[in-house]
């Protein structure tokens, strides 16, 4: 086929095209779809919009009653011991868990009980299942068993958290406005009670472990107190209470402080009298003693003879100036000033032997204490190793005593709360009957019936679509077969009843045999020149034309899937369409196996294929002409009735093959009508023979896949295919599938040539 090039756009404007393109024909695709199942899918949309009009009849309306708690923190902190209104107590999360105490068992439970909820029929008669079940004998909703409210109740209450605020919504329906409020109050007060009893029952469980717990920690504190005193008793470990900075001392720590004490005060002394008592050592080696010693100074005696001794002293110097050393006063003087100088010394060896006994007293007091704080550590030693197994003691006796008082101390909050228990839930908005029904909404019913109905009908319509395996449109064909449907013929009606070729035969004298028939359906093309069916003919003889300049394309082979799907009513008028035309035209009958041509054109014929092929007769003693056009045919008579058992082998034998080429040079064309494929294989043996073959489909009727798989499996016939002939269309139907294939639009722009029928 000719083609035109074009200069290639641009890549992008290529995709956004196909893109365009390919969601255009998805639409469209749809929209035929919806098209075509139309019909059904109003059904279905009846069907669904009348049981949501049946919904609404039946089922009463019912009311919904809405109440609102809060949790008021605050107002809990308030009446405690030690509020803290700074930090709040209650989370999302704890909000969340009231939500769902509120959809408890128990509450439930509660209400049906106080509301005698298991004699109202509403809760107990399980709807509108159940009133169907009543009227079947011996069936019910509950079996038989005491009848449980709790289901129905449980579907009919809402309890959600409003934003994320303290506040809990309560809604209840109930087909009585009064009923709905009343229940919704009784959930609320339902919930604060069963707070008060938990937190009751919570105080009380812990008030009696408390004092168990307070017997048992008073037993061991004084226990651990017991312990403490023996162990002090045990080791002679005291401790003094008034000691500095107001804590407990031990006494052997504060007896060896102050034998430390005295023992560096005793240092101090020994040290003193040892340095008095080396000084005057020193003194009382001089001549006449040094009196820098202070005792000697406040020595009375001394000063006396010291005194004395200087005036003799000076009067001996004197009297030695004057009348010499050797005078007897002089001597005399001398004399007496050694007499006092001994004096002296014998008084400052008494002050000697006083610092001596001093210094001796101070070194043996110094010793004393060096040997009591000798002792003290020793004993402060000992008691230190007990005092660490004392504060371990001292230690489990405090934790004791602090344990008892802080139990003590929630005991007592325990027992005041137990007589005062409080919640920190309260109904800020009472539930008041409602005034407009909540269900059924019949718009609601009514949209989600029709988008029910919407949805089943698409649903529906796919289905359908996807499991409608038939051809039913060109593309359809081009697609599966990837061969080209070279036209579209609607189903033929014949206004005639059909009846038997009148065939005139004279044998003696005329060896051409004469087709004389009335007008049927195998030779509508000659009838109605100007129809649909005879347009889509001569497509295809302009295909057959168009590929006969590329190769030799004269002999025609026509088949089908199955029988009975029209190859042979289309041979029979293709064949026809050709002879008016003017062409040299033989139709030979190729289907051996069911010639239906041949009971159509010449059910008397004593010879045809299979004799000329074994060269029984001659050919022009074997075929049928029509004067009119000059349409000649060639039976296959006896081939039923004699039931070949090899009919393949005769088709594709070289005797066969040469019968076609002796014909090619007498005929322009040849056109053979084959048998179908799936039954047989007698239309795969003339691929030897046959130059292009057309493929006839019936509307409606012949299968995709199988068709597909036959034309996979002979690449013989499916690599010659001429293309394909989409047979016995419902063209009104068709307009649901591809809206340009209808009998109107045919008629109407063929009308404008002249030619209307």
């Amino acid at each position: 086929m000719l083609q035109v090039n074009k200069a290639s756009p641009p890549a992008s404007d290529d995709t956004e095209e196909l893109t365009r393109s390919e969601l255009t024909k998805t639409f469209n695709s749809f929209k035929r779809i919806l098209k075509r199942q139309f019909r059904v899918s109003l059904v279905l949309m009846a069907c669904t919009t009348a049981l949501g009009l049946l919904y609404l009849f039946i089922t009463p309306p019912s009311f919904t009653a809405d109440g609102t708690l809060v949790i008021d923190t605050h107002r809990a902190q308030l009446l405690q011991q030690k509020p803290d209104l700074g930090t709040p107590t209650t989370d999302a999360g704890t909000v969340q868990t009231e939500v769902e105490v509120l959809q408890s068992r128990t509450i439930s439970l509660a209400v049906i009980r106080d509301l005698h909820l298991t004699e109202d029929p509403e809760f107990t008669d399980g709807g509108l299942l159940g009133s169907l079940l009543k009227l079947v004998p011996g069936l019910s909703a509950s079996g038989g068993k005491q009848p449980d409210a709790l289901p129905a109740f449980e579907n009919r209450r809402t309890v959600s958290r409003v934003g994320l605020t303290y506040v809990m919504e309560i809604e209840f329906r109930s087909l009585d406005p009064e009923k709905s409020a009343r229940i919704v109050n009784a959930i609320a007060d339902a919930y604060v009670t069963e707070q008060l009893d938990a937190k009751y029952q919570a105080t009380r469980r812990a008030s009696a472990w408390l004092e168990d717990r307070i017997k048992e920690l008073r037993m061991q504190a004084s226990v651990a107190d017991r312990a403490v005193v023996d162990f002090k008793r045990a080791n002679n470990i005291v401790t003094i209470a008034d000691a500095p900075g107001g804590n407990s001392r031990l006494m052997n720590e504060q007896q060896l402080s102050e034998v430390n004490s005295q023992l560096i005060l005793a240092r101090a002394t020994t040290a003193e009298a040892k340095a008095r008592f080396d000084r005057m050592a020193v003194v009382m080696k001089q001549d006449v003693p040094d009196a820098a010693v202070a005792d000697v100074l406040k020595n009375e005696i001394i000063i006396r003879l010291r005194n004395q001794y200087l005036d003799y002293a000076a009067r001996e110097r004197v009297w030695t100036e004057q009348y010499g050393a050797t005078h007897l006063a002089s001597v005399n003087l001398r004399t007496q000033m050694l007499a006092l100088r001994r004096n002296i010394n014998d008084e400052m060896k008494k002050i000697a032997e006083s610092y001596k006994s001093d210094y001796e007293i101070a070194l043996a007091r110094e010793r004393s204490l060096e040997s009591s704080l000798a002792t003290q550590v020793t004993q402060s030693q000992i008691t230190h190793n007990a005092q660490v197994q004392l504060r371990e003691l001292e230690s489990n006796a405090n934790n004791y005593r602090t344990i008892y008082d802080s139990f003590l101390q929630r005991y007592m909050e325990s027992v005041q709360q137990q007589s005062f228990p409080i919640t920190e839930t309260r109904l800020i908005s009472p539930a008041i009957p409602p005034t407009h029904k909540s269900r059924p909404i019949a718009l609601v019913v009514l949209a989600i019936s029709t988008a029910g109905g919407l949805m089943l009908s698409f649903t529906f319509a796919c289905y359908r679509e996807l499991s409608d395996r038939v051809f039913r449109t060109r593309t359809q064909i081009e697609e599966t077969l990837g061969a080209n449907c070279i036209a579209t013929l609607p189903a033929l009606k014949s206004t005639n009843p059909v009846s038997s070729p009148v065939i005139t035969e004279d044998a003696a004298s005329m060896a051409e045999r004469t087709l004389v028939h009335k007008h049927d359906l195998m030779n509508y093309v000659v009838d109605s020149p100007f129809s649909e069916f005879t347009e889509g003919l001569r497509s295809l003889k302009l295909v057959m034309d168009l590929n006969g300049v590329l190769k030799p394309n004269r002999v025609i082979g026509v088949t089908s899937t199955l029988p009975n799907e029209g190859k042979s009513t289309i041979a029979s008028n293709f064949a026809h369409l050709l002879a008016h035309a003017g062409r040299r035209v033989i139709l030979i009958d190729c289907d051996l196996r069911k010639p239906s041509l041949s009971q159509q054109f010449a059910p008397d014929a004593t010879g045809g294929l299979i004799q000329v092929i074994a060269g029984k007769i001659d050919l022009a003693a074997a075929v049928w002409t029509e004067p009119a056009s000059g349409l000649t045919f060639l039976p296959a008579p006896d081939a039923s009735a004699s039931r070949l058992l090899h009919t393949d082998e005769i088709l594709g034998s070289n005797a066969m093959k040469n019968l076609i080429d002796r014909l090619c040079e007498i005929f322009d064309y040849v056109i053979v009508d084959l048998s179908p494929l799936l039954p047989v294989i007698d239309a795969r043996a003339t691929s030897n023979f046959i130059d292009s073959y057309v493929y006839v489909v019936e509307w409606g009727q012949t299968n995709r896949d199988i068709a597909e798989r036959l034309l996979a499996e002979t690449p013989e016939i499916h690599d010659r295919l001429l293309g394909v002939i989409l047979n016995r269309a419902d063209i009104r139907k068709m307009a649901r599938y591809e809206g340009y294939a209808s009998s109107y639009n045919y008629r109407k722009y063929y009308g404008h040539y002249g030619y209307v029928e």
